[in-house]
Order: structure tokens, then sequence, then C-alpha cells
């Protein structure tokens, strides 16, 4: 199936059928998977871009307080993971630094040692984790 089928599916896209039974799709269409691609690269969950074009029109492009919304909502979410990633790389380099392999010191496995409430041994590889 290809990805215009997919976003019409999806309700993120419309067309319209020519005499002919042919989908036709308009300029608002390109710039709609214009957004759609940008905001997959950005790692934008399909959910949320579909919720927020929910709230655009079915034909027509984002009028420019539409795609200021939908992008201040976007930063928001992109520097919160970009704070999380940062976490993340601290705590790696951390973990790679120590050389422990530690499940119970590890930051990135067993923050606050929280394993040790299910018992001793390896409690990750017995619970199919």
């Amino acid at each position: 199936m290809s990805a215009l089928h997919f976003y019409e599916r999806e309700g993120l896209i419309t067309s319209r059928r020519n005499s002919g039974n042919q989908r036709r799709f308009g300029r608002d269409t390109i710039r709609r998977v214009s957004i759609i691609k940008v905001a997959q690269q950005l790692g934008i969950p399909l959910k949320e871009i579909i919720d927020v074009f929910a709230e655009l029109p079915a034909f027509g492009a984002p009028q420019q307080h539409q795609w200021e919304a939908m992008a201040s909502r976007w930063q928001v979410q992109l520097q919160a993971r970009i704070a999380q990633l940062q976490q993340l790389e601290k705590s790696l380099t951390r973990c790679i630094g120590c050389g422990c392999l530690s499940m119970k010191q590890c930051p990135l496995y067993n923050q606050n040692d929280k394993l040790s409430e299910k018992g001793p041994g390896p409690v990750l590889l017995q619970s199919g984790s």
C-alpha cells in the first residue's frame, strides 16, 4: 500500500475523484504530506500527527495560526525528549565509565535499586523483561 493510501485511510489527507473515478490530490495534500514527513523525521508519533490534523479543515493547507499551534505543541514535546536523551547520555557515559555492569548499581536498568524488591538473582531475565 502506498503512503498516500495509508495517510488517506488514517484521515490525514483527502482526495477527490475525477469522472474516471481516479483519485486526485490538491496542493493542500502536498503540504500536508510534507508536514507529516517532517513530523515523522522529528520523531512525532503518528497518533499525535493524527490528533493535530483532526483539528484542521479537511481540505486546505493549515493557516498560519494553526501551523504555529502545531509547531508549539511539537516543540514542547521535542524539548522534553531532548532533555530525556541528554539525561540518558549522562547515565550511559557513567555506566560505560564505571564498567561494573552491576544490576544493583546501574542507573539505567535499576535506578535506586528498585529490583531488590523483586528478590535475589537475575530478576529481569526471570520475568522475561
